[in-house]
């Protein structure tokens, strides 16, 4: 695998949500502000998705006090909490850049009859689960020395000792 690869591998999330263009979704991003840090909500409708791996994006439109607002998310970022679906809606198209000149429902996509709301997500790498490698330690007989053995040697009597038991 190449460096880069694997490098890229490790910057993946394990499960992204499921995004089509026209949806409306709640993106929940994790915001920092000082030493605090928060969770704030973005919900308007995804009207581009793009790239692939690591680079892709999502861009997600919603209209705020009469001005439309875009931001462009990363869907791998640790900033990305989670993406929630609100409504399925119905696109034809790849782009919906034609919205930007919309103003009220006609702003809005037209919802799937029918469609169930349900968070699917794409598992993009498994976890892998390192079982324990058992190794097997082989037991070596090793013969330890028993106490010592004690051999008799037969005594010779000598002349002496043959002497002192005939006198007696």
């Amino acid at each position: 695998m190449d460096i880069i690869k694997s490098i890229e591998h490790e910057q993946l999330k394990n499960k992204i949500p499921e995004l089509k263009v026209g949806n409306t979704v709640k993106v929940h991003v994790r915001i920092k502000e000082g030493n605090k840090e928060r969770i704030q909500v973005f919900e308007g409708i995804i009207i581009k998705v793009q790239g692939g791996g690591v680079n892709q994006t999502f861009t997600v439109r919603k209209t705020s006090y009469g001005v439309g607002v875009e931001k462009t998310f990363l869907i791998h970022s640790p900033l990305v909490e989670k993406v929630e679906l609100v409504r399925v809606g119905k696109a034809r198209r790849a782009r919906l850049f034609y919205l930007r000149d919309r103003v009220g429902k006609a702003a809005k996509t037209k919802e799937m009859v029918g469609a169930r709301i349900e968070d699917k997500e794409i598992i993009v790498k498994e976890d892998i689960i390192d079982e324990p490698v058992v190794k097997e330690v082989k037991e070596e007989v090793v013969e330890t020395p028993t106490t010592e053995e004690v051999v008799e040697t037969p005594v010779t009597e000598t002349t002496e000792t043959k002497a002192d038991n005939k006198a007696e």
